[in-house]
């Protein structure tokens, strides 16, 4: 099995680097193929790679094509690599907002699988989204699932508008999370902690509520039932945040990110 990856920017080497680094490839290196001179020369020091500066290198022999980059490059380069595809082949799209159908007319193909990964990815702790065009058969479904299973978890989802969904929920997710952290280290140093306590007190505090959540079956709401006393200080914040509307701002925040992907399929049909 010969995988390419096209675009080595954050997410496209974030999926290169997790499939190479696996045992899925082994009998062939992971080739790459990025346009930045500067990328290609840094990428050809790593021995995992098969690095490329042109298409037509490496285009015509990957089983599995992972498109890494940016939508509103994706005309472009659907144009100069639609004579180089071929039928077999699989196309795995990691851009928000181009929809499968968008990518069979443009480059003449069927075998689709339209993804939505996210930036925890980069630490093995990402998750993804897919779903598949339905040329797309079980067995070669499941090896794209072990691919992208390489940089932490996937989800196969019924449909695009759960790809959608999913961009405002775990696409968009960790910017939400920062969001909160950033306002917690404010609060933080406001009281007067050093910016390394701050850190380690918000950072710590955020793992270590993951970790509960994840090693039980106890909803979101339970937890905070067993920190927050009555008249104590957990129940001063959460009315505080009750009062304030902030869990409807967070749905309404998520159904944000939900419509403007939405918006971009359209845009990308």
């Amino acid at each position: 099995m010969r995988v390419l990856v096209i675009g080595a920017g954050n997410m496209g080497l974030t999926y290169a680097e997790g499939m190479a680094k696996s045992d899925l490839l082994s009998r062939h290196k992971l080739m790459i193929y990025d346009k930045s001179p500067d990328l290609v020369v840094s990428l050809s020091k790593l021995s995992h790679f098969d690095v490329y500066d042109n298409i037509e290198d490496c285009l015509p022999n990957a089983d599995i094509v992972f498109i890494g980059v940016k939508p509103y490059h994706c005309d472009s380069l659907f144009e100069e690599i639609k004579p180089l595809v071929h039928q077999d082949q699989i196309f795995v799209s990691i851009m928000a907002g181009v929809t499968i159908n968008k990518i069979q007319n443009s480059l003449g193909v069927k075998k689709v699988v339209r993804s939505m990964p996210n930036l925890p990815a980069q630490v093995g702790k990402g998750v993804t989204s897919y779903t598949e065009s339905k040329e797309v058969s079980r067995i070669e479904l499941l090896t794209v699932r072990n691919l992208l299973d390489t940089t932490g978890e996937s989800i196969r989802v019924e449909n695009e508008n759960y790809i959608d969904a999913s961009t405002g929920i775990s696409g968009s997710g960790p910017a939400y999370v920062f969001y909160f952290m950033q306002s917690m280290l404010e609060a933080a140093l406001k009281m007067g902690f050093s910016a390394n306590d701050s850190k380690v007190l918000v950072s710590q505090t955020f793992e270590g509520a993951v970790e509960l959540f994840n090693q039980s079956d106890l909803s979101p709401n339970t937890w905070m039932d067993r920190v927050a006393s009555k008249g104590g200080t957990t129940r001063a914040a959460l009315d505080s945040m009750e009062d304030n509307n902030v869990k409807e701002l967070i749905k309404e925040a998520a159904y944000a990110a939900f419509d403007r992907a939405v918006e971009l399929g359209k845009e990308n049909k």
